[in-house]
């Protein structure tokens, strides 16, 4: 599949049925478009099978009671429609968006109790997030923005707002040669690239940022006990900015990243050293298996 993501052939699930892919739009008076009342989920299915898809469609209801916006699904509603939606489309191995917002309704202004919640679901196929860096090793920018305190906006949630930055950021980033670029949280310690997690490996130990003020991603979860579990020592932590410095390897997690090498951030450079590779292995043995 290709072209503009609005000028496609398929199916899109939208409010509760399948429509061609063409014909799922909403008016330009949508509360979302306006006032960024949306949440939304990214997953994988590899060989027909969504990865950790329930705990996705969980963290989509819980991001929307975040935002005072119950979406009027259950769980087991959510994965049906997930599924429907691959199978209307033939699609085994694709990405799976899943999206809810306030629409049109009675009310345009910051208030938007009358207007209904909606959703749809859409799939594609698609590649590496960070194209030949997995391999290689991506390079990333430093962001002048930072992650806001929990104090200012929900922050657990996977909220359309908090992604403003990201692509001005991301923006940035690529007008400098770089894959993504790295966000400082709002005290000034490491934080996230845009939409991944990072890590960090010194001495053999690994050192990832802790997740109190942005997403705890489903796939930095994962990782974390994939290196417990092989007896690695795993340290959740405040990171200084200076200390990149002194470590070895870096990698990013994300369900679009899955598990991608960092060669810099930065004038920081890391190398792509076994245990990176180890677990971008394992990780790809995981999700298929």
């Amino acid at each position: 599949m290709a072209g503009a993501y609005d000028d496609r052939d398929g199916y899109i699930w939208m409010d509760g049925k399948l429509v061609p892919w063409r014909d799922a739009n909403v008016h330009v008076l949508t509360h979302a478009l306006h006032y960024a009342s949306s949440v939304f989920e990214g997953e994988r299915c590899y060989n027909g099978k969504i990865f950790l898809g329930r705990k996705h469609s969980e963290r989509l209801l819980f991001s929307g009671r975040e935002l005072d916006m119950e979406i009027p699904y259950t769980v087991d509603q959510i994965e049906e429609a997930k599924y429907a939606t691959l199978k209307a489309n033939n699609l085994t191995d694709a990405y799976v968006r899943a999206v809810a917002w306030r629409g049109a309704g009675e009310d345009m202004g910051v208030s938007s109790a009358k207007n209904p919640v909606r959703m749809a679901v859409a799939c594609w196929e698609w590649g590496a997030y960070y194209g030949d860096s997995k391999f290689k090793g991506a390079k990333l920018d430093i962001s002048k923005w930072k992650r806001p305190s929990p104090e200012t906006i929900p922050v657990h949630a996977k909220a359309a707002g908090l992604y403003m930055i990201c692509t001005a950021s991301k923006h940035v980033a690529e007008s400098k040669g770089c894959s993504d670029s790295l966000f400082m949280d709002y005290r000034g310690y490491v934080a996230e690239a845009t939409g991944a997690n990072i890590f960090f490996v010194k001495d053999g130990e690994v050192h990832t940022p802790l997740a109190d003020c942005f997403l705890n991603g489903l796939t930095r979860q994962t990782v974390i006990g994939m290196l417990k579990d092989k007896g690695i020592t795993v340290h959740e932590r405040h990171i200084e900015p200076g200390e990149m410095e002194s470590f070895q390897q870096c990698w990013l997690t994300g369900t679009a990243a899955e598990v991608t090498p960092v060669g810099q951030i930065g004038d920081y450079t890391f190398e792509v050293g076994e245990l990176t590779k180890e677990i971008a292995t394992d990780y790809e043995k995981l999700v298929r298996s």
